[in-house]
């Protein structure tokens, strides 16, 4: 015999995962907006001295080691010569193509001019190098980490659309469901004792089914075990 459960509690069941999942995610995703608010309105806007940064790489001059869209997290290097040729390093560009903005690129050759450490510096996926090289004190970090397309996430949040899916719709849900229990609760306080004994009994009466059936499939899988 199978197990007659209760649509009343299968559809709270699910609905009490749903609400609890959703918030959890809204919770992940407020946490995320906090912190990308954090590290680009306020943090970069020193880039030069904060140990951690992270950017979204929006071109794809490092393809294929870094593709557009990917994310890179770059620690700060305090010694110049913690630098090698090899490295791939975030930096403010002097080049005439690029000059002020901030560039993700391999060190391909590295000179020591009057003392000022110079880095020669190449996008993989580029034919040149760099026209000016990326001195010490341009260098933001040098990048230790990829994660591969999480600037999408970061461009579908900033748009209409997806503050659409993202935020807003779940939020309303949480919000609706919210204002359904107050209702009920409401409908509730408003009814007369013979109504509350009444809801309080179907409650009841539907709980001691599943009780029923649960013993039931126990006494049958007893005699199936004899």
């Amino acid at each position: 015999m199978k197990k007659k459960y209760n649509r009343k509690y299968i559809f709270k069941y699910l609905s009490t995962i749903c609400s609890w999942t959703l918030f959890i995610y809204l919770f992940l995703i407020a946490v995320f907006l906090i912190f990308y608010f954090v590290n680009i309105k306020i943090i970069n806007k020193d880039k030069i001295s904060q140990p951690i940064s992270i950017y979204t790489i929006i071109s794809g001059s490092m393809i294929p080691t870094i593709d557009v869209y990917d994310v890179v997290i770059n620690i700060k290097i305090d010694k110049p010569q913690d630098i090698k040729e090899g490295d791939i390093i975030t930096f403010i560009s002097e080049s005439s193509i690029s000059k002020d903005l901030t560039v993700t690129h391999r060190v391909k050759d590295i000179q020591v001019v009057n003392g000022e450490y110079q880095y020669t510096t190449k996008g993989d996926n580029n034919i040149v190098q760099d026209s000016a090289p990326a001195t010490f004190e341009k260098v933001i970090g040098k990048a230790v980490l990829r994660l591969p397309q999480l600037g999408r996430i970061q461009a579908f949040i900033a748009s209409k659309f997806g503050w659409l899916v993202i935020v807003i719709l779940p939020a309303l849900y949480i919000i609706l469901k919210d204002v359904i229990k107050l209702i009920r609760i409401g409908k509730l306080q408003k009814a007369s004792k013979l109504e509350k004994e009444k809801i309080i009994y179907d409650d009841k009466k539907d709980y001691d089914e599943e009780e029923n059936d649960d013993i039931i499939e126990n006494n049958e899988r007893n005699n199936d075990d004899d």
